[in-house]
Order: structure tokens, then C-alpha cells, then sequence
């Protein structure tokens, strides 16, 4: 199939979840022969950090005017197999309505934030897409499953709107025999509705333990945060690092957004990286943690400071070891992005 995917970025993992998504999922598609084009908006915060310029197994355009894009690739994009225009794209509504009536294969919205989107949609202030727009397209591909995918059918129309949650790339993410540098660790951008889980499960037990080694990694932070004294702060990791920063871990620790909390079936990127690490993931409860891993066998779930101290200090560390494996097995089985890529196709297969 040729395929066309406008989407956030691909280039730039900077500050944004998007990129690796992206280059899992369409690395896979092109190793099942589909060709792929990604169109990425030039937006200057992402030039100034782009960790992957030219993806080898996609052609990639970077365009600064959307009129100028169509009328050069136009013809291209309606004549693709499929054409998908991804969350928080720039001008994504009229990227959408021209897709919509122009394209000629199927059409699909893939939503990597879809609780964000449709609390949007209920204020009237999405910009990436409209409640008119979502029948318009064939197929809503959902970072969210469970009773959200009923939601967006039923409220909003969807002809089919099927879950295609983040993966993990098992090429970069896998165990590393080294030694601990942390005892926690956490990696995520600043979020003020996840600050104040990361101030109760990682800031707290580090005050509370001394003796105990912390770090948080993740670009726009306040500088107004005050940290323990015993939890490093690195501002940004690229994605070739992630493996040693988990792997430099005894335990990670997972946090989810209130709005994902809320909606349930949203796990993170990150947690599938750590797992595929073999690295054991302390995470905060929230609905459908357990049709991706298993609570208490591949991983482990806190609300407090409280529990997470006595993860960490009581723990026994062959039960420890035991828990990554069982993990990086599931993240390898359920949760790859060659995975995802069968997925998708089963999907466009069906429309």
C-alpha cells in the first residue's frame, strides 16, 4: 500500500511522545512492504532538536505552508491507499477536511491523545479536529481503547473507531547488564496534572529515604520545582538513551495524565519501553492497567509514598528480576510495534 501520514513530528522527539510512535509504527509497515510518506509541518521548536532529520524507511517532508504542500504533493496524497492525519497536526482541521473530500483511499484520524481530544471536543476548543469531522473519516485509530472507542462511535459518529495503542521497538529497548545508578527513576516531560503523582510516588519517598537514589528526566520542568536533594534531574533524553536510563534503574515508575487517568485503557509509551527492558514499573492505578500487564506479576501498582517506599526497600530483589522478565516478555508479545503494524493492517484491510 502506499500510504500518506501528516503527523506532529517524526523527526524531533523533543518534548512530545509523537516521534517514537511514529517511527515504530511506520518502520514496521515499510519492513511489510508498504511505502510511506510523512508530512511534518517546519515548526522551529522542533528544528532546533531533531534527533532523526531523515527516517530511512519513509520519505519525509517538512513543509511550512499547507497550500504550498497541497499544490506540490496533492496529487500524491490523493492518490495514496490510505491517508492518516494524526493528533495535534498543525491546522488539523483543514489538513482533515481536505483529506476527507479529496483522498481517494481510505482515510483515518489517528488520536495519540484522545482523552485530551474529546475533552476538547466538549469545550469546543480542539483545534487538530471537529465533531463534523470525525464521520468523515473511515477509521479513528485511538491511543485510548476500551469504552472511549463505544464513545466516539456513538457520540460522535465514527464509523469505526478501533484502538492502536503506542508500542515498544524490542531493537532499543532491552536488558543491559550494569550497574544501578537509582533505586526510582522517572522519564516524562513536565505535566502539571501528573506533577503532583510525581511528587507523591518519587519526591516524597526520596525525602523520606536518604540513603536512596532518585533521578527525573524530561525537558520543561519550572525551575521553581524544588527537588530532593537526592534526586538528579536530566533535562533531556533522546530516544537512543532511554534503554541505558531504564537499565541504570531498579525501579521506574509510570505516571498517567488525569484526563487518561480517567478514560481508562491509556498506557503510556513509556511503560512498554521500561518493560521491554526487563526493568520492573512502579505505576499509579488507573482503568484497564491490567488487559496490558499483570498487577503484581508483571507489574506494580502504588498510591502512595508509603507503598512505593516499601517497594523499594523491602522487595526482594530475585522476586524483582523475576517481575522485569515476565514484563519484557508481555511487552515483546503484546506491545511491539511490529505488532501494532499487523494491527493497522487488519484494520485497513476491514474498511
Amino acid at each position: 500500500m502506499k500510504i500518506v501520514v501528516f503527523g506532529l513530528s517524526i523527526t524531533s522527539s523533543w518534548g512530545n511522545g509523537h516521534a517514537t510512535t511514529y517511527r515504530g509504527l511506520l518502520r514496521e509497515m515499510a519492513k511489510r512492504g508498504h511505502e510511506v510518506l510523512f508530512l511534518e509541518r517546519d515548526a522551529s521548536w522542533y528544528a532546533q532538536n531533531r534527533d532523526l532529520p531523515t527516517p530511512p524507511y519513509c520519505r519525509t517532508v517538512l513543509y511550512s505552508s499547507l497550500p504550498e504542500l497541497l499544490e506540490r504533493y496533492g496529487a500524491e496524497i490523493c492518490g495514496a491507499d490510505c491517508v492518516m492525519v494524526g493528533s495535534y497536526v498543525h491546522q488539523g482541521i483543514e489538513v482533515g477536511s481536505w483529506v476527507t473530500q479529496n483522498a481517494k483511499g481510505i482515510t483515518a484520524f489517528y488520536d495519540i491523545d484522545t482523552p485530551v481530544t474529546l475533552a476538547a471536543l466538549a469545550q469546543g476548543s480542539c483545534k487538530y479536529i471537529s465533531c463534523d469531522l470525525i464521520p468523515r473519516y473511515r477509521l479513528y485509530l485511538s491511543f485510548t481503547g476500551g469504552p472511549t472507542l463505544e464513545r466516539i462511535e456513538q457520540l460522535y459518529g465514527s464509523p469505526a473507531a478501533r484502538p492502536l495503542y503506542c508500542s515498544v521497538d524490542p531493537d532499543l529497548h532491552f536488558p543491559l547488564k550494569q550497574p544501578h545508578s537509582w533505586d526510582l527513576g522517572y522519564l516524562g516531560t513536565y505535566s502539571s496534572d501528573r506533577q503532583p503523582g510525581l511528587e507523591r510516588l518519587l519526591c516524597a519517598p526520596a525525602a523520606s529515604w536518604p540513603r536512596g537514589r532518585f533521578v527525573v528526566a524530561g525537558p520543561q520542568y519550572p525551575p521553581e520545582i524544588k527537588w530532593p536533594g537526592n534526586a538528579q534531574r536530566i533535562e533531556h533524553l533522546p530516544p537512543e538513551s532511554h534503554r541505558d536510563f531504564y537499565c541504570s534503574q531498579r525501579f521506574t515508575l509510570n505516571l498517567t495524565r488525569k484526563q487518561m487517568q480517567q478514560a481508562g485503557f491509556s498506557p503510556s509509551v513509556r511503560l512498554f519501553e521500561a518493560a521491554a527492558c526487563a526493568v520492573p514499573v512502579i505505576s499509579d492505578h488507573w482503568p484497564g492497567v491490567e488487559q496490558f500487564f499483570v498487577p503484581g506479576k508483571e507489574i506494580l501498582l502504588a498510591s502512595s509514598s508509603a507503598d512505593v517506599l516499601s517497594i523499594l526497600q523491602d522487595f526482594p530483589e530475585g522476586e524483582r528480576r523475576a517481575l522485569g522478565e515476565l514484563a519484557r516478555n508481555r511487552a515483546l508479545k503484546s506491545h511491539s510495534a511490529a505488532r501494532r503494524a499487523q494491527e493497522l493492517e487488519s484494520y485497513l484491510a476491514a474498511i
